[in-house]
């Protein structure tokens, strides 16, 4: 057991000093993979907040319910009761036809229109608010049930907005995925050809252990350990990349949601996905390292 955990430490250091050895074929590969990685990062990075500014402008926006002209302040809170019991309502605000009247005499150009009228035509409004993350089809429950609340005459609904943007966040998501899983496989392919040209430049050093009577996982093992430190470095500058974007965006990121009175909060990559690039892709060069010279020094041993 001692020998075994000698030559992993010694596997460690002869690895690390063999990338260092040669600084700038490791910078390029390390900077290929950060490159490839860093890519899904900044796609996620977008895509949060994407999801993030729909809940503020489209996905949680009320639904009004208009009263029937005639309707009279008993019947809209009648109306707002029977609602206010339905699990997807957070909230609901009666508003009355002068609340309307005045909001449209702070409309430019409406205010010498309405001193003209004789009486307010305007009818009492229900504003529902639905509840966050509400999935489209509780909302169109929610909307049916309003159309159907005695004394409501009509109501409007961003519900067709809701499913587009669902659409477009599912897509989104999927799309960032499959990018994920196809720069993994090329950062994979990246490692696996710097240990294999390793290999094969050390394909003599190899066949003396071999003949002596060295396994082959401790042959392997240096390969191993340095498919993981190419891993790890990548990891690392791939988190460094993104949070450079994340800090880029910040100032533009900033004035969208001081033009929106605060409304939309933008948010940055989290934590827990920061510490985990590293480690995934350090197994990922370990994988790739694995794949690669288990081939090579199988051939190496019938040569």
């Amino acid at each position: 057991m001692g020998a075994w955990r000698e030559h992993h430490f010694w596997s460690m250091s002869i690895s690390w000093r063999r990338l260092a050895a040669r600084p700038l074929g490791t910078l390029l590969t390390v900077a290929v993979m950060g490159v490839a990685l860093a890519l899904p990062l900044a796609f996620y990075l977008l895509l949060g907040n994407v999801e993030r500014m729909g809940d503020a402008l489209g996905r949680n926006q009320t639904i009004s319910a208009f009263m029937k002209p005639g309707q009279g302040a008993g019947m809209a809170e009648t109306a707002a009761s029977a609602l206010r019991g339905r699990p997807e309502v957070e909230a609901i605000t009666v508003r009355t036809p002068k609340d309307g009247l005045a909001e449209l005499a702070e409309v430019q150009g409406f205010s010498g229109a309405l001193q003209s009228l004789d009486e307010n035509p305007l009818p009492y409004v229900l504003s529902v608010q639905p509840k966050a993350h509400l999935s489209a089809d509780d909302a169109a429950r929610l909307v049916d049930s309003m159309k159907a609340t005695p004394g409501v005459d009509m109501v409007q609904d961003t519900g067709a907005w809701r499913q587009r943007l669902d659409a477009i966040l599912g897509v989104g998501a999927r799309a960032t995925t499959l990018l994920a899983l196809l720069l993994g496989i090329a950062a994979l392919l990246v490692v696996g050809n710097t240990i294999r040209v390793d290999i094969q430049s050390r394909a003599e050093e190899i066949g003396v252990l071999l003949l002596i009577g060295a396994s082959r996982p401790f042959v392997r093992r240096p390969y191993l350990y340095a498919g993981i430190w190419l891993g790890l470095l990548a990891g690392i500058l791939a988190v460094v990349l993104a949070v450079v974007i994340e800090l880029a965006m910040a100032g533009p990121v900033g004035r969208l949601a001081a033009a929106y009175d605060g409304s939309v909060q933008f948010g940055g990559l989290p934590a827990w996905l920061l510490v985990s690039v590293p480690v995934a892709s350090a197994v990922l060069g370990w994988l790739g390292a694995r794949l690669v010279s288990a081939r090579q020094i199988r051939r190496a041993a019938t040569a």
